[in-house]
């Protein structure tokens, strides 16, 4: 009982978020936190498979962008906050929104991971 009692009153530790915003002034709040587990799991999708290159690009910025992702505010709309939402929003994403996410992205290992080879 006593171990219960001394959790109550700590914060919880949470991952720095960074804000990033394009020409629209869409937001995209990225996490600046990333378990090793992610960052072994991230190398693994990056080096794909030899026959698909391509394919293993596209899966590596779809894994960052779900594990980084925490908020995107589109065209004013409501923000986006569930994970599922967060992802499904991207897999609806136009080339325009794909590219700048890729480039805040990259941005964002740079500055944050920069032991992560960008996709």
């Amino acid at each position: 009982m006593g171990r219960r009692s001394r959790r109550r009153g700590a914060e919880e530790v949470r991952a720095p978020e960074v804000e990033y915003r394009n020409a629209e002034g869409d937001l995209l709040l990225l996490r600046g936190a990333l378990s090793p587990a992610s960052r072994r799991e991230y190398a693994d999708v990056l080096t794909g498979s030899p026959l698909s290159q391509e394919d293993a690009w596209q899966r590596a910025v779809e894994f960052l962008f779900e594990r980084l992702a925490v908020r995107w505010d589109v065209g004013g709309a409501e923000p986006i906050t569930r994970q599922n939402d967060l992802l499904a929003r991207y897999r609806f994403a136009d080339q325009a929104e794909r590219r700048w996410i890729r480039d805040v992205l990259r941005e964002h290992l740079a500055e944050h991971f920069p032991e992560l080879t960008p996709p």
